[in-house]
């Protein structure tokens, strides 16, 4: 049992929710079904990728009020500690049975056929209406990718999208609260901003539950002693991986160490050279400060992930967990991006292409954990580009990712960073293929000639998304696509100039 300050409090339709006695890696999804039967948020994939979950958070940052979609299936449940949930319950009227301007556009355009995953598309579409005001029909898409069911196909959905702002705007944020004499009171955002206040997380909260323990603290100095504490404990970022050990793979984990709530990992800094993302800032917030730096990243921050799933993981989390097939590292590798560490009160700083030894083995002693990403700022003359290849243009896992930084001097190659992810058992760089690079001219000969080179690079495996021999020849291709897209400085970057 938590002690009394230690419980779990968010907001749901207008009221302060406590959760104390539960399983820590319970997710959103089972208590919202489960224990409080709102079976309007569906289980599809239990694996952030259907959509059929997609639940609304709302949070303070700063004094400004933020909303977000997620996938409620990975989501753990204390991780709402200090935030507003909604669900798709949360939306009609209660008191006159409206629909929500989100609601009644589908039902009007015929936004639904069997129904099943229409909460998760209308979650996501609410999440849209809170944040921006009648985006281009592209944002609607992006803000759909996440939501794959496309029985009805995307017209109508596309129609509501539009619909959705031509009638009247609801600006009160959705659910509602009894007075004491049982009137209904209409939640406004002015209402939910003081309620978040007072549920604010403000200290460490420490919960047990049968032998299962979770740690939340709030500086880096209780998250260090937590993690020498616990150093076999599972450090909890986004949960966007670490919800599938309990989803897929029904993994026990007993201790819980979540960084969330860590003040200083969840800042974003600039100096004259570096920006240094701390480790709990989401993939949203990172993405958008590393390509606001570098436009190059556009396809990779754009095709990452849905942002359900951007909305929650973390750049930290994806650096941490090493796969070889995380899209964000090859781009961070070629950039030349490190990593700062900490144990105790003691730090150090470690190229992030030393960080992975082997497969899924990263150069992470016990109780250390990632406090930042440190990315170099963009300089003149560089040339950089990073691109995803995969069955799927949006919600994929990769085949191959690439990510070329080149340096001219006087029409010749003087410095070449390129890594690539799925090649191998990590991210890695292609060191052959930069050598053959180097005082050659970025010139069809000159790739040709780095192609060869790449070919002694990497052995990659077969597996379900590609075979060996399609990975090495679409590596050489990407090589090919790189010089031709630098060749033409004035063409404009697009993720779309590669999809028929």
């Amino acid at each position: 049992m938590a002690r009394g300050e230690d419980k779990i409090r968010f907001l749901l339709d207008g009221a302060v929710h406590t959760v104390d006695a539960i399983r820590p890696t319970t997710t959103v999804l089972q208590y919202l079904r489960e224990h409080l039967g709102r079976c309007g948020t569906k289980e599809g994939c239990a694996e952030g990728d259907c959509g059929a979950c997609t639940v609304v958070l709302g949070e303070l940052v700063g004094e400004e009020l933020r909303f977000r979609a997620v996938n409620a299936c990975i989501q753990f449940l204390p991780t709402l500690d200090g935030k507003a949930l909604f669900t798709v319950e949360s939306l009609k009227n209660r008191s006159d049975g409206a629909l929500h301007p989100v609601q009644r556009a589908m039902v009007e355009c015929h936004g639904s056929q069997c129904g099943f995953c229409t909460p998760g598309f209308v979650m996501s579409l609410y999440a849209l209406y809170r944040t921006e005001r009648e985006p281009e029909e592209e944002r609607a898409r992006q803000a759909l990718s996440g939501n794959l069911c496309r029985c009805t196909g995307y017209r109508p959905i596309l129609a509501a999208a539009r619909r959705m702002y031509e009638y009247p705007r609801v600006e009160s944020s959705a659910g509602a609260r009894v007075d004491q004499s049982g009137v209904r009171v209409d939640q406004s955002d002015a209402d939910l901003i003081k309620e978040l206040h007072a549920i604010r997380v403000t200290s460490e909260k420490r919960l047990s539950w049968q032998g299962s323990s979770y740690v939340a603290p709030t500086t880096i100095a209780e998250l260090a002693r937590a993690c020498a504490e616990q150093p076999n404990a599972t450090i909890l970022a986004g949960g966007t991986d670490v919800g599938l050990w309990v989803t897929k793979k029904y993994m026990d984990l007993p201790a819980l160490i979540y960084v969330g709530n860590v003040a200083e990992l969840k800042t974003i800094t600039r100096s004259d050279a570096h920006i240094d993302v701390g480790a709990a800032v989401s993939l949203t917030d990172a993405f958008a400060a590393l390509e606001a730096e570098h436009p190059e990243l556009h396809e990779i921050a754009r095709r990452f992930a849905s942002p359900p799933i951007c909305n929650a993981g973390t750049l930290g989390g994806n650096v941490a967990n090493g796969s070889p097939i995380g899209d964000s590292m090859p781009a961070l590798i070629a950039l030349g991006a490190s990593v700062t560490l900490q144990r105790g009160t003691t730090t150090r700083t470690l190229a992030l292409e030393e960080l992975y030894l082997d497969y899924m083995k990263k150069d992470l002693r016990a109780g250390e954990f990632v406090v930042a990403v440190r990315v170099p700022r963009a300089r003149k003359g560089l040339l950089l580009r990073s691109y995803k290849i995969a069955k799927r243009f949006d919600q994929d896992i990769c085949a191959v990712c690439a990510a070329f930084c080149i340096e001219l001097q006087g029409g010749k190659v003087r410095e070449a960073r390129i890594a690539f992810g799925g090649m191998a058992a990590t991210p890695r760089r292609a060191h052959e293929c930069e050598r053959a690079l180097v005082g050659s001219q970025l010139d069809a000969a000159g790739i040709a000639k780095a192609a060869r080179a790449l070919a002694r690079d990497f052995q990659p495996l077969t597996d379900m998304r590609a075979s060996a021999q399609y990975r090495a020849q679409v590596a050489a291709n990407l090589l090919q696509r790189f010089q031709a897209e630098v060749s033409q400085p004035d063409r404009p970057l697009s993720v779309w100039s590669h999809v028929s």
